[in-house]
């Protein structure tokens, strides 16, 4: 998810080198899928309608995917990466500082990134589960490689003593389910309101399971 781009790249020999002009090509369908993925569905967008809504041509939009499905599978690649580097870069900030403060931080973090671009946000929380096996395989492994971030941070965190172990591999990985669980519900129904507002559960979720970890209450 980065930030959207606007207005036409200059023509003529003031033109961008190709790859630049590529590159802002395929920003624009990105921005363009999410939003007819948000408003359509996947089943019901199209490729026509992904171009359309970037205002570019058809024969664009398969210059850069084979089909919607590899389009959403590749928005999907793109989107995750940025949202675990901005997780990544909110821990890195916090050191050797307060693991409770940390994790706190890291939630708001992914919350507020997908309250910013909320079309993307629905393409890959909801609209990705029905975009078929690639597509599945691929929200596994990001899922995976959510849980393997967290999963590194603690045994991190426990090294240096500011954190109890989580008591198996499989508590990283429910924590990620659960939290995209809560995400998606929230796209899907609107409640709470602002997606912003799961912070708090999301908090006490994680710290509960640390607390657990060291056998105390949470």
């Amino acid at each position: 998810m980065r930030e959207r781009e606007h207005g036409t790249a200059p023509r003529g020999r003031h033109a961008p080198p190709l790859e630049v002009r590529q590159d802002r090509q395929r920003r624009r369908l990105y921005s363009a899928a999410g939003r007819v993925f948000a408003r359509s569905g996947f089943a019901d967008a199209t490729a026509e309608a992904i171009a359309r809504e970037a205002g570019m041509s058809k024969a664009t939009f398969y210059e850069h995917f084979d089909n919607k499905e590899d389009c959403i599978v590749a928005l999907h690649d793109d989107a995750t990466a940025a949202v675990l580097e901005a997780m990544r870069r909110t821990g890195a900030d916090f050191g050797d500082g307060e693991t409770a403060d940390r994790v706190r931080a890291v939630i708001r973090t992914f919350l507020e990134v997908l309250a910013a671009f909320p079309d993307e946000a629905q393409t890959l929380l909801v609209e990705i589960i029905g975009a078929g096996p690639r597509a599945i395989e691929r929200r596994d492994r990001v899922l995976a490689e959510f849980a393997h971030y967290i999963d590194a941070v603690n045994e991190e965190d426990a090294r240096r003593g500011n954190a109890a172990r989580l008591t198996s591999a499989h508590d990283s990985f429910a924590i990620v389910g659960a939290v995209v669980e809560l995400a998606s519900r929230q796209i899907r129904t609107r409640e709470p309101d602002d997606i912003r507002d799961l912070e708090p559960v999301v908090g006490r979720l994680v710290l509960g399971l640390l607390h657990s970890a060291a056998g105390t209450p949470a």
